[in-house]
């Protein structure tokens, strides 16, 4: 492990001093509990600005929206342990569900509302009289620990996170130039493709949440607009690669002649991938070798009477699709710099019909499930408790609430939970050293800060590195919470093990739970994701169109965007995030046709219409069965006979055929195409459809 940078130092030292800021203040105003103040610090800091302001006013929220339910609830339901329980966890769970349904940093405000009910309410119960008291210093407690990590942290050497947002997406252009160069030299297999399309999609995902902090950040909007639209076109990058590789591999791998050009062409394209992104004149260098490629793509594109022909036809798809992929990342490269130096024109240069959509995919019965799995949880633990007389019970109820809550969005919680409960002991531990061995010796402020300095600057140097983030935040809060530090020292060992073990045991518990009831992991979620999107190819071939196809699309996107990284990777070409692409070429080139066919001829609309029909029934098998199924020939010959249909009237070559325009029967064709490479991608490089003249 490498030492810490300097920045990790300054935000140690940053987030040391505002909870001992804080810790001060509350013992000042003698606060029942200051070491929550303390605690609240290391829970809401984060090295940037923006990400510590949401964090700050989304725990605000959170805990007084928390403190109210428990004022609600318990004097009504006190008098009725089991019904008080049962209640507390079905606030719990209904803020849960709230909470893992919005992939945003608003997330956390029913994070925090759902579980901080269970902390103030349940220990609350021997003297419900308090609960009002309890409630309101709660909440100022914690407050008062946010306003001190907010004011510290922005006023402090305050660290913005716009600069980040370029970091990391630094990084996604090196595995999508490693993704794209890989696509472009025939390779579209192999373990580290698959896992640089593993990481391509994580680094997508983990930006939605980046963006919803950067306009806490003090972004502009015009920069903030720019990100999310940065962020489309990462999105949209993978399936256009996708949709690249197979007529590529039908044109470069099968047994007729390579299109003469091709070769040389593709193999530019890899080198202006590889264009430094930094250098001051590299985008402008970048913008007009990009030209150059799209006037040789222009100049590589078959003769119309070639259209005719299942070469021609692959030829124009895959100059069609390399186009595309040069748009949008031309498109990646000058957002980023216009993110980067805050200024600037954008002019994008990929537009399509399926950008702009917001719709998101989530799988309600997962999450109905994780969030009643977490009611039950705390229902049974709080019956254990009630059953068993222990005085301290409720703070093992609490903390097995927390951990519930935590680790309720992720297909595998157990792994987590037992971290959280390792390090929870490691915290007691830690906590007995300091209450029973160091604070004797502390008679003042002064030497108490001392004492902290050590320990908790070299925990908050590791609290930003991911890997070490759970661990060092959980050691940092718990020790603050379990010392319980008053303004006068008192100890007592068998208090103290009786109430800080009561912890551990609730985090047990809910190991034990998890474990128990959620023992599929990422296959099943997996699997679910599989076939909720061969639900949505039905829904893209339904007449009528099912929606809006703008937001159908986008929620296609995303679900693929959440399946890929839970897919291992291989060196597999039926790898299953492969097959995924391809399930989404399906449904995207159906809603193509779809569009298409509204000013078709009525004999192009009903052979559009067969396909459609014909791609219908084959993913309502797939459904209905729980498994992917061999694709009928039918299929095959209802698209060879589309697509004959189609490709006979664009190579007239008439600037518009019936009602038609030749732009979009070139649109027809290459959605034809691309619907039959993803379906038979087996056949692809040996055998085309039948020639039009074959069929007259």
């Amino acid at each position: 492990m490498t030492l810490p940078p300097a920045r990790d130092w300054l935000f140690s030292l940053k987030t040391f001093t505002a909870s001992m800021l804080a810790l001060y203040i509350a013992l000042r105003l003698e606060l029942p509990r200051p070491y929550w103040a303390m605690a609240t610090v290391y829970i809401v800091s984060n090295p940037f600005v923006g990400a510590t302001r949401s964090k700050a006013l989304y725990r605000a929220l959170g805990t007084m929206l928390g403190a109210s339910a428990a004022v609600l609830f318990v004097p009504p339901f006190v008098e009725s342990p089991y019904l008080f329980s049962f209640v507390v966890a079905l606030w719990t769970g209904t803020l849960l569900y709230l909470a893992i349904s919005d992939r945003t940093a608003r997330a956390y405000v029913f994070m925090l509302a759902g579980y901080t009910l269970p902390l103030i309410a349940l220990p609350a119960v021997t003297n419900p009289t308090g609960i009002f008291d309890l409630a309101i210093t709660r909440t100022e407690e914690i407050l008062l620990g946010i306003v001190c990590a907010s004011v510290v942290g922005g006023a402090v050497f305050p660290n913005r996170l716009a600069p980040s947002l370029v970091e990391r997406t630094d990084v996604w252009f090196r595995d999508a130039a490693f993704y794209v160069k890989e696509t472009l030299s025939g390779r579209i297999a192999g373990q580290a493709i698959s896992a640089s399309r593993q990481r391509l999609a994580a680094t997508v995902n983990q930006l939605e949440f980046l963006l919803s902090q950067l306009a806490y950040d003090h972004t502009r909007p015009d920069i903030l607009a720019r990100a999310h639209a940065m962020r489309g076109r990462m999105q949209l990058l993978l399936p256009i690669v996708s949709a690249l590789a197979d007529p590529l591999t039908a044109l470069l791998g099968g047994a007729n002649a390579r299109p003469e050009g091709l070769a040389a062409l593709l193999a530019d394209v890899v080198k202006w991938f590889d264009a430094p992104l930094d250098a001051s004149n590299a985008n402008d260098e970048a913008e007009r070798e990009a030209d150059i490629l799209r006037g040789r793509i222009a100049a590589l594109e078959p003769q119309t009477a070639e259209l005719a022909t299942w070469e021609g036809a692959l030829l124009s798809n895959a100059l069609w699709r390399l186009r595309q992929v040069i748009d949008v990342w031309q498109d990646c490269r000058a957002l980023r710099m216009l993110i980067a130096r805050e200024a600037g024109v954008w002019r994008p240069r990929f537009r399509h019909w399926r950008l702009g959509g917001s719709a998101r995919y989530f799988d309600r019965g997962m999450l109905v499930f994780s969030a009643g799995s977490a009611v039950a949880a705390i229902f049974v633990a709080s019956s254990i408790w009630i059953s068993s007389g222990w005085q301290d019970g409720a703070a093992a109820v609490s903390l097995a609430a927390v951990a519930c809550c935590f680790f309720a969005a992720l297909d595998e919680p157990a792994p987590q939970v037992f971290a959280f409960f390792v390090w929870t002991c490691a915290s007691v531990v830690l906590a007995g050293l300091y209450l029973f061995v160091i604070l004797p010796n502390v008679h003042d402020f002064a030497m108490l800060v001392v004492m902290f300095s050590v320990p908790f600057l070299i925990i908050g140097t590791l609290i930003p590195r991911p890997q070490f983030n759970l661990a060092t935040m959980l050691v940092a809060v718990n020790t603050a919470s379990f010392i319980s530090i008053q303004s006068a020292y008192e100890a007592n060992f068998l208090t103290f093990i009786n109430s800080n073990l009561a912890g551990p045991a609730g985090l047990l518990f809910a190991f034990i739970w998890t474990r128990v009831t959620r023992p599929f992991g990422a296959e099943l979620a997996a699997a679910r994701l599989m076939r909720s999107s061969w639900q949505d190819v039905v829904l893209s071939t339904s007449p009528p169109p099912h929606g809006d196809l703008r937001e159908l699309a986008a929620r296609m996107l995303d679900r693929l965007m959440q399946l890929i990284p839970r897919l291992a990777a291989t060196d597999d070409n039926r790898h299953p995030s492969i097959e995924g692409f391809r399930d989404l070429r399906v449904a995207f080139n159906a809603l193509d046709l779809m569009r298409v066919r509204r000013r078709a001829s009525d004999d192009m609309s009903a052979s559009i219409d067969t396909v459609l029909d014909g791609v219908r029934e084959h993913f309502n098998r797939c459904v209905a069965r729980r498994a992917r199924q061999p694709v009928p020939e039918s299929l095959r010959a209802a698209i060879d006979a589309a697509l004959a249909h189609v490709s006979t009237e664009a190579s007239q070559g008439a600037p518009a055929v019936g009602p038609l325009p030749a732009r979009q029967l070139r649109e027809a064709q290459h959605a034809l195409v691309g619907m039959r490479l993803s379906l038979f991608p087996q056949l692809s490089g040996v055998s085309g459809p039948a020639r039009p003249e074959a069929t007259a």
